[in-house]
């Protein structure tokens, strides 16, 4: 599913993530991303964007976005990875 917000009535970001994690959220929902809703629970979704996941959960009151959790894409995580085992390897 395709999620988008024609405005943004805020995001809370109770768990104190970076800013930078904000703002890319906020652009994302005013963007727009793929979007899958969790099974088990109304209002609460996975938004993925090129290289992050974001489990947030919308209020269906106020429309304001809680964020829950957010993670490196696990492909992004691993080319991650290599970049570092890459930078790492030494020859003697």
């Amino acid at each position: 599913m395709f999620l988008r917000m024609n405005q943004l009535p805020g995001v809370d970001n109770l768990r104190n993530y970076p800013a930078e994690n904000i703002k890319e959220l906020e652009e994302l929902l005013l963007s727009g991303g793929s979007a899958s809703p969790d099974p088990k629970r109304k209002d609460f979704y996975d938004l993925e964007n090129h290289e992050r996941t974001f489990f947030i959960q919308i209020s269906s009151r106020t429309g304001r976005v809680v964020l829950l959790a957010t993670w490196l894409r696990l492909d992004r995580a691993v080319e991650h990875m290599g970049r570092a085992k890459a930078g790492m390897d030494c020859t003697t």
